[in-house]
């Protein structure tokens, strides 16, 4: 959930071309327009995941959910491990921004360790557009802001989970969103698939599973395929929780996965 390889295994496609030259592609008149649902938004909390592919688990991290004035704010640490490490070192550091009544994007920030190199990511969004900056320490050139608008509006991957955790989450419902989660952005369906028990590291709970299909908007507004991608699913808690369980997609090195470990609220103490 907005961490560099929860993006990574999301990232998907299938074509879609443009209705006609100059008018509007047919996909943005499918675009969700309605405002964020009744459901409450999520209570502070710190949970860890792990994240890995097939049945080996490459990476662990921590995610913490609190809620400042009217900003929910969404901070997380994570990395491989074990032999993944000694053949790839990665650590992110992520930190992302919503208003906690439209559940839009404010902010992000990103840094990732790779490979002896750093990157970060500054993203800062209006409703409808964002500026976007991006810098690493091998690159000597200066960095030039990237922008990107889109008149249905715009979420990061922090605010799109808060957007679909606060809708009714119906069998059969589905929701386009267009979404920036660093580098690009995506048209992102998600149809609610149904109901059913999961278990995860963290227990077993009531789910809902959702599917998921992520298409790349190019320049020029067409979709484009990714080569990597083939499917994937989301499960959160059917409960007052709302709780993200597991991220799954098939892509070309096999299944990836996310799984909650743990997760505890900090507010517990003082009820």
């Amino acid at each position: 959930m907005g961490l560099g390889w929860t993006i990574a295994i999301l990232l998907g496609a299938s074509v879609l071309q443009l209705s006609a030259a100059g008018t509007t592609p047919d996909w943005e008149k499918t675009i969700t327009t309605l405002p964020r649902g009744n459901f409450p938004n999520p209570r502070p909390l710190v949970a860890t995941y792990n994240f890995g592919w097939n049945d080996l688990v490459a990476a662990t991290g921590e995610i913490r959910l609190d809620k400042s004035g009217d900003r929910l704010q969404l901070q997380g640490t994570g990395g491989t491990i074990g032999v993944v490490r000694a053949l790839w070192k990665f650590d992110t550091h992520h930190r992302s921004l919503a208003d906690a009544t439209t559940l839009r994007p404010i902010s992000m920030h990103q840094v990732d360790d790779v490979r002896g190199k750093t990157a970060t990511t500054d993203i800062t969004f209006s409703h409808d557009s964002l500026e976007r900056i991006r810098t690493d320490t091998k690159s000597n050139k200066i960095p030039k802001p990237k922008t990107f608008s889109f008149d249905g509006g715009i979420f990061d991957m922090h605010s799109a989970l808060l957007y679909l955790r606060s809708q009714p989450l119906r069998e059969g419902d589905v929701y386009r969103l267009v979404v920036y989660p660093a580098t690009t952005a995506y048209l992102t369906t998600l149809t609610v698939a149904g109901r059913e028990t999961t278990t995860v590291g963290a227990g077993t709970y009531p789910a809902i599973k959702i599917d998921v299909r992520l298409n790349k908007i190019g320049k020029k507004r067409a979709l484009e395929p990714h080569k990597k991608f083939r499917r994937a699913s989301v499960w959160v808690s059917d409960d007052h929780y709302r709780l993200l369980l597991r991220v799954e997609a098939s892509i070309f090195v096999g299944k990836v996965f996310t799984e909650l470990q743990s997760v505890r609220f900090p507010d517990a103490a003082e009820r």
